[in-house]
């Protein structure tokens, strides 16, 4: 049997994947677009800084994952692809304990806005409304032994393109060739030299927004590859959504952090890190990077705050 905090934070666990649009709910809990109508017993209110708090006479029940719009916002409009970012607390809906909250972590969720890949009642909500709007998101968890529901209080923070988009730059000799396909995703071509033994910094594409800094929270969408074989580890294309990183060593690696710290807001980057600013002697992505790994990334710069 689990603890009700063990379910609390299954529960959170759900709700933020279920954000990321990788909705995994069950037949009996599948995302309707059509609220029951539980969420309009929740107050929304707000505190000096503005970090929202959610009350309710609990237990409160959801029959599926519903939305309601609190208010519109007066940025810009939501438009479908966009990569939108996303501040929210989540809330307990059977005690009403505060579970989670990107306030307190200072950094916001960055999802895409797809009709294909989020829950149906994120897609109603989003459609139509602005940068700036607020909006109730209930959810149940039927990943545990015991079900439980979270009610998320969700506010749009901003909204950019899913891809760098700027002046393109032209190749380096000896350099990994970056290859984009019609959605921007990139393929690499790592040519048969040597590695370089120090940090590679390479824009392919030049973005003219705000330079970015160490200890921002930097929105992304990358791919990564293992020089040697040119083997891809990961990428947030294959995942469906951009990360959110905080650019600091602790937090990411040291070629990450020295690389990307100076670019520009709608660059892309290509990263060659040495395995001293990588994950040196150690084997890391659950045994698909080997140690003391060359590693190459392409990295495109949607957001810095």
């Amino acid at each position: 049997m689990k603890t009700k905090l063990s379910v609390s934070i299954a529960a959170a666990a759900a709700a933020a994947v279920i954000l990321a649009g990788c909705s995994d709910a069950s037949p009996d809990a599948s995302p309707s677009a059509t609220p029951t109508g539980a969420l309009a017993a929740v107050e929304w209110t707000e505190d000096a800084d503005g970090v929202p708090t959610l009350t309710f006479e609990t237990p409160l029940t959801l029959e599926s994952s519903e939305t309601l719009l609190v208010q519109d916002g007066d940025g810009d409009a939501l438009e479908e692809g966009d990569v939108i970012s996303l501040a929210y607390t989540i809330t307990n809906a059977v005690d009403g304990s505060e579970v989670y909250s990107t306030y307190d972590s200072g950094t916001p969720e960055s999802v895409t806005f797809s009709s294909e890949i989020m829950d149906p009642a994120l897609v109603e909500v989003l459609t139509g409304t602005h940068v700036g709007a607020d909006f109730l998101y209930g959810v149940i968890d039927t990943s545990s032994e015991v079900p439980s529901s979270v009610v998320m209080a969700v506010t749009v923070v901003s909204s950019v393109d899913n891809r760098a988009e700027g002046t393109a730059v032209p190749p380096v000799d000896g350099l990994p060739v970056v290859t984009l396909d019609e959605t921007g995703k990139p393929s690499v071509e790592i040519p048969g030299n040597e590695p370089p033994t120090e940090l590679v910094v390479q824009p392919t594409i030049k973005g003219t927004g705000d330079v970015v800094e160490e200890g921002d929270a930097l929105t992304v969408q990358y791919s990564g590859w293992v020089w040697a074989d040119g083997t891809q580890f990961d990428s947030s294309w294959e995942k469906g959504s951009p990360a959110t990183f905080t650019l600091a060593e602790g937090q990411l690696i040291a070629g990450w952090v020295q690389g990307l710290a100076g670019q520009t807001v709608g660059s892309q980057v290509l990263l060659v890190v040495p395995p001293e600013l990588g994950y040196g002697d150690e084997e890391a992505g659950g045994g698909s990077i080997p140690p003391n790994s060359t590693l190459v990334f392409v990295v495109d710069i949607l957001a810095a705050s």
